[in-house]
């Protein structure tokens, strides 16, 4: 009788992003990520015409989303924040190891890439403003696990609406988009631009798109 050993199949990984200035928009949007939630997971996936999508949920339980021109082998693939972080500005160069896959670790839902209508754009100013006032309260209402409650970050903040969808845009929204540093003081004269679905809630600002349900998934009965 003969043993063999054991085959196990793993999977390699490998990223490409050209461009350096690509490269480190990657690298501060993954520094967000982790500056938010330390054991945070980022999905890259191929979106076509090569462009590459990273993925996020972030602590207030809204997705956040930035592209760059890139390639991912295989193109749809998880890894953990610190390592992709480390692949970005440690080992350097257009080709990096982004950390072996966790894709059995990713629990999100991701919307489909087309179908979104734009309802309205809010300056950034404002959007900036109403989110300064949230943190204010923010500040006053944590609770004894260091976070806003969650009847806080649900409250409807802003109304946007144009005659097909009336959006209610809520607190936590806000909170994702500063908290991955889309927004700031220093670009006030852009926009925000809202769009929808059927399904979902969409904010896109300079730096970056956050993404939320718009209707809460039913729980499957047994």
């Amino acid at each position: 009788m003969r043993f063999d050993g054991l085959r196990t199949l793993v999977t390699v990984t490998e990223l490409r992003v050209p461009d350096a200035a690509e490269r480190e928009n990657l690298a501060a949007f993954v520094a967000r990520v982790v500056r938010l939630d330390a054991q945070a997971l980022v999905r890259l996936r191929v979106r076509g015409g090569g462009v590459l999508e990273a993925w996020t949920m972030t602590p207030f339980d809204v997705l956040a989303t930035r592209s760059v021109h890139g390639e991912i082998e295989p193109s749809d693939v998880t890894v953990s924040g610190n390592e992709l972080l480390a692949a970005l500005t440690v080992a350097g160069g257009e080709r990096m190891d982004p950390g072996p896959p966790r894709d059995l670790m990713w629990r999100a839902e991701l919307p489909a890439s087309g179908g979104w209508h734009g309802v309205d754009d809010l300056p950034n100013s404002v959007v900036a403003d109403v989110t300064d006032r949230g943190l204010a309260v923010a500040r006053e209402s944590v609770g004894p696990q260091g976070t806003p409650p969650a009847s806080l970050l649900d409250q409807p903040v802003l109304t946007v609406s144009d005659g097909k969808f009336d959006l209610k845009v809520q607190l936590r929204c806000l909170f994702a988009l500063s908290g991955m540093g889309f927004t700031g003081r220093e670009s006030d004269d852009d926009v925000v631009r809202v769009s929808a679905t059927d399904s979902w809630l969409r904010m896109d600002a300079r730096y970056g798109a956050v993404l939320r349900r718009r209707h809460a998934l039913l729980p499957l009965l047994f």
